[in-house]
């Protein structure tokens, strides 16, 4: 392993590399604005029990962020180890993300609930809190669901199931 010195122009680089390597479960995040929108996250964590958090963060430059930065609820959804096209179509842009064959319905507080799903939590917002060219959204779980299987990760650049 080679230790490289960043300089401010090879940082981004860096953080990039070496987040590759970490494995996260691929997650989508919707959320309710005049359509339903939603996108791919590798960020999200759990943040704390007491009282129950959970974060993830979005580009100030998203589609979704004008619809996240006054949205009072957001849902969060597990990908199981079969939806690799679904992870692979909430991170492309310029699509219709919830046209077929995305198959959802609305949950508590119209938010977009995906069909399939390993696990999905409807949040309130509990604060937003600006992080470079992303913010940190911070959810409390208010409905919660989830079914047996296998996550899909997220790892070295491309899905893979959890084996």
């Amino acid at each position: 392993m080679s230790a490289q010195p960043a300089s401010e122009d090879a940082g981004a680089e860096l953080l990039r590399r070496f987040f590759r390597r970490y494995a996260a479960s691929a997650a989508v995040i919707t959320v309710q604005g005049e359509r339903p929108m939603g996108f791919t996250a590798t960020s999200l964590a759990s943040v704390s029990i007491d009282p129950p958090l959970l974060s993830f963060g979005i580009a100030t430059t998203a589609s979704c962020w004008p619809v996240m930065e006054r949205a009072e609820h957001f849902g969060v959804h597990l990908l199981g180890h079969d939806q690799e096209p679904l992870a692979e179509r909430f991170a492309r842009q310029g699509v219709d993300r919830f046209a077929a064959p995305t198959q959802w319905r609305p949950g508590p507080f119209g938010i977009p609930l995906l069909g399939g799903v390993l696990a999905w939590a409807v949040c309130r917002t509990v604060a937003r809190v600006p992080a470079g060219d992303h913010v940190i959204v911070l959810g409390e779980p208010v409905a919660v669901d989830h079914a047996a299987g296998s996550p899909l990760v997220h790892h070295n650049g491309g899905y893979r199931p959890l084996r």
